[in-house]
């Protein structure tokens, strides 16, 4: 079995919450642990993958070793999901400057659209294991 990729996310925004829970709706092998880039667990992540603690303003993917964010960490993620989210990955062959354009002023604005969480998210008891920050 495959060990489970860790996604970390911004545990303040409230479309980032959104999209943490439609992977969730989506993931029902667990293929993606999770972690707010605010937590304890998430800075260590990003320190032991060579980020910044404060984070990159970015959803990370750890996978395989491996560090992706923005378009390149949502498409590996989507294309691993249920249902049609997959048919969004050959965006992966938009150049990733341009690609990332785009999320850079998604990111810019998430908060300004979407509004700003007081707290993370408390994951349900269903959930619980595929935190890596629950307590």
């Amino acid at each position: 079995m495959e060990e489970p990729a860790i996604i970390l996310y911004d545990g303040e925004c409230s479309f980032c919450d959104g999209s943490v829970q439609f992977i969730l709706d989506h993931d029902p092998t667990g293929k993606f642990r999770f972690a707010a880039s605010q937590s304890e667990a998430g800075r260590e992540l990003l320190v032991r993958a060579g980020l910044p603690a404060e984070g990159v303003g970015s959803i990370v993917l750890l996978e395989d070793g491996e560090v992706y964010t923005k378009t390149t960490a949502s498409l590996r993620i989507a294309r691993k999901l249920r249902g049609l989210s997959p048919l969004a990955y050959p965006l992966i062959l938009v150049p990733r400057a341009v690609r990332d354009f785009f999320y850079n002023i998604f990111a810019a604005n998430r908060y300004r659209w979407y509004g700003r969480l007081e707290h993370c998210r408390v994951p349900s008891p269903e959930e619980r294991d595929r935190f890596l920050d629950a307590a």
